[in-house]
């Protein structure tokens, strides 16, 4: 398994978790969970699904502040 372990912003606001790479790849599709300062997102087939989030975000905060869409941790089980 591959984490990626990062900050959810940019110093300027913006969310780090993009659709799309603009920087070149070493490995496609290899990370499984994504760890930032506000979440713990898995990457699976459905999407990016929202594990735990810190304490006091909503996940509709969250997902503003996301670059993608997420979908709420339940929604794992329904894969």
């Amino acid at each position: 398994n591959v984490w990626a372990m990062m900050e959810h912003l940019t110093k300027g606001g913006e969310s780090k978790i993009v659709e799309r790479c603009t920087y070149p790849l070493t490995g496609i599709g290899v990370v499984k969970r994504i760890y930032t300062d506000l979440a713990v997102i898995d990457v699976t087939p459905r999407g990016l699904v929202t594990s735990r989030s810190v304490a006091g975000l909503s996940f509709d905060e969250l997902q503003r502040l996301s670059g993608v869409p997420l979908l709420p941790s339940g929604a794992r089980a329904a894969a």
